[in-house]
């Protein structure tokens, strides 16, 4: 039986709480997928966005913590709002309060858009 969209983003949401970014990453981006980040950094396709996510996960130290706060949808976007919080390798800590906003195609992730919360 196929997944609801809601269970998707339930599943994925999941994943990154319990640390698992760069698998959620691989498993839930369409090839073509675009991202945005608050800097202005954008990427273009799955194979970008997995070296990005693979570099910074591969800075962190250690997760302290992954919070997701809430969570919606509403047709083939959902917003999820997190709170990260990792020590990195370089010493220094990241504390971030963070809102996705994705579109979402045949169950995979076609855009996703990064603000700051």
């Amino acid at each position: 039986m196929e997944q609801s969209l809601n269970e998707v983003l339930s599943a994925k949401n999941e994943m990154v709480k319990n640390g698992q970014i760069l698998e959620a990453t691989e498993k839930y981006f369409a090839a073509d997928a675009k991202t945005y980040d608050f800097d202005g950094t954008v990427t273009n396709g799955k194979g970008e966005m997995l070296s990005k996510m693979g570099s910074f996960v591969g800075s962190i130290a250690k997760v302290n913590g992954i919070t997701l706060h809430n969570a919606s949808l509403t047709g083939d976007i959902s917003f999820s709002e997190f709170t990260f919080d990792f020590d990195m390798q370089d010493g220094s800590k990241i504390l971030w309060h963070e809102i996705l906003r994705t579109v979402w195609k045949n169950g995979q992730i076609v855009e996703e858009q990064y603000f700051k919360g």
